[in-house]
């Protein structure tokens, strides 16, 4: 044998194994089912997993004995719920049936736990924020309200960093020669995002307003670029605070794959943090 056929047997194995012991977790009750008297084995039975997720029980069978069938996304959607498995779980299933990663099932998420607000305002003056899968910036620090604007007095499509992007005066004065590069980077990243929800209302809407609002935008869509990196070296000619040069990172956030957080730290010898302190003390304190 290969070495090839040998991971895939290694993987069918695993998947095999997982759905197994999915399934011994699971009591008649809970599934909703009579429990049919005592039981040899803990858990459903194949055929009632079966029967929940819509399968015939042969297939399903074949799946717990690793043989090298069929899936599909539908399927296994069918038996994620038929196992109630939760999220991480869901993900595992996907991984090891199709080996890709599935599209969320929940809702986006859209507000910023305690936690992840502290975090942010612990970046003192590196500029934070937190976006959601449509790039929407929901959570953010006073460095980052004091450079890029005041998000708290700003609509949910204001907020979104890719209409900000091609829409407002000041991104663009805050950019200066360096706005199409950025612009362009954040489009890419947005069509990645996409990608996950082809068809989605709320995409298409937004992606039509923004067709007839932007000559750049309507250009550059049908292009199709894609990028999920962050940007990198980040340059800002703040009206006040003057030029500002930032290198920025960007990570997804454990247990919420749909948040990603943002930090644009001051490069180091630019004189970029000390201007983002004096920027901070003039300002005054936070809510002034």
């Amino acid at each position: 044998m290969s070495q090839t056929e040998q991971e895939e047997r290694e993987r069918l194995l695993e998947l095999a194994r997982f759905l197994r012991t999915r399934r011994e977790r699971i009591t008649p009750e809970l599934a909703g089912l009579p429990s049919g008297g005592r039981r040899r084995t803990p858990g459903l039975r194949r055929g009632e997993i079966a029967m929940l997720a819509g399968v015939s029980v042969d297939w399903y069978t074949w799946l717990e004995q690793a043989r090298n069938i069929k899936v599909s996304a539908q399927v296994l959607e069918s038996l994620a719920g038929a196992l109630r498995l939760d999220v991480n779980e869901r993900k595992h299933l996907f991984l090891l049936a199709l080996q890709q990663v599935p599209a969320p099932s929940e809702p986006l998420s859209s507000e910023a736990t305690a936690s992840l607000q502290s975090f942010l305002d612990l970046q003192g003056t590196s500029p934070a924020y937190l976006c959601d899968l449509r790039l929407n910036v929901i959570a953010w620090n006073r460095a980052a309200h004091l450079v890029y604007g005041d998000y708290s007095h700003m609509t949910m499509r204001e907020r979104n960093s890719v209409w900000r992007t091609f829409t407002s005066p000041y991104v663009r004065q805050l950019l200066g020669q360096h706005w199409e590069r950025h612009a362009r980077h954040r489009l890419a990243q947005f069509r990645a995002s996409y990608a996950k929800f082809a068809g989605d209302a709320w995409w298409l809407a937004f992606i039509e307003e923004l067709t007839l609002i932007s000559d750049e935008f309507r250009a550059w869509w049908p292009q199709h670029e894609v990028l999920e990196a962050p940007e990198g070296r980040k340059i800002n000619y703040h009206p006040t605070a003057g030029t500002l040069i930032f290198d920025q990172v960007s990570f997804q956030v454990t247990g919420a794959p749909d948040l990603t957080v943002t930090v644009n730290m001051p490069f180091a010898g630019s004189g970029t943090e000390e201007k983002m302190r004096r920027l901070l003390q003039h300002a005054g304190p936070p809510g002034s």
